[in-house]
């Protein structure tokens, strides 16, 4: 089954063209990288997949799951509906800092809730218990008393994706989720998303500004220059090489110094309950 189709997808900043006629197709249970230097289209796509920016006018449309959620550059009247089958992360993470984190996990439930029990803050014990699963699924079960501002950047992006579990989300979108972190934060955030990809069958698409981290954790890469589709295909395929012919002095921006070209098997991650499997 696909779980996301964009056909003639353009997109319009003034005289900017952000997205250019782009198609692609994702299967479910796929892990895809979205590559491409700043400015190439990568959270463009990204954000109209789940519906908060609408394409410019035009024949386009897209789809999730098998339904639209946006035709000619409008929303559907199922795009609430869908929506709330996609996750999203974001670079920024988006917690709540003064509350802990185990309330900011919990609000993946909003979509699912009566609006009143959101407004109130009140869950179910079995969704703090799905709660506190999901932290501990992503390597975190310990703070999930702490304040959100207490953590550190890579334990911020864990709690985001672990909101994301808690939603029951089949579609994971993940917008350049490890721009910020130092490479050992970065790394456990890649194996965790990995993870979650293999184990759960949750359909990843990650937007990453680094190739090294496609060619180790993804399948399948999708590169965008100018916003159009300039590479559609197995990561490991995608050599240094190939990258200085699409994208010439901006290749420097995709590739770290030393960087392999061969894929590696992310580990598995421990089941829920056990210890921590990233640390």
């Amino acid at each position: 089954m696909t779980a996301i189709s964009v056909r003639n997808l353009s997109k319009s900043f003034g005289k900017k063209r952000a997205l250019d006629e782009v198609s692609l197709d994702i299967k479910r249970g796929e892990m895809v990288a979205l590559i491409g230097a700043s400015g190439s289209g990568k959270s463009t796509l990204i954000r109209h997949i789940c519906g908060l920016d609408t394409a410019s006018a035009g024949h386009s449309n897209i789809e999730i799951l098998g339904k639209l959620i946006q035709e000619s550059g409008k929303l559907t009247a199922e795009a609430r509906a869908i929506r709330g089958r996609v996750g999203v992360v974001f670079q920024q993470f988006n917690l709540v800092n003064r509350l802990s984190v185990l309330s900011n996990v919990l609000f993946g439930n909003l979509g699912r809730i009566p609006a009143w029990r959101g407004t109130l803050g009140w869950f179910s014990a079995e969704e703090k218990k799905a709660a506190r699963e999901a932290l501990a699924r992503v390597g975190i079960p310990e703070v999930a008393w702490q304040r959100a501002s207490t953590l550190s950047g890579g334990q911020q992006q864990r709690a985001a994706i672990a909101r994301t579990l808690v939603q029951r989300s089949d579609i994971l979108l993940a917008d350049e989720p490890i721009a910020s972190l130092d490479p050992s934060s970065a790394r456990r955030v890649m194996e965790i998303l990995a993870a979650v990809n293999r184990d759960q069958e949750i359909t990843c698409v990650v937007s990453l500004h680094q190739v090294e981290y496609a060619r180790r954790y993804c399948p399948r890469t999708i590169a965008l220059r100018d916003g159009r589709v300039v590479f559609d295909g197995p990561s490991s395929q995608l050599t240094n090489r190939m990258l200085v012919e699409l994208y010439g002095s901006n290749s420097e921006e995709l590739i770290l110094p030393d960087a392999p070209t061969y894929p590696v098997k992310p580990k598995r991650a421990a089941p829920v309950g056990s210890a921590p499997a990233f640390a």
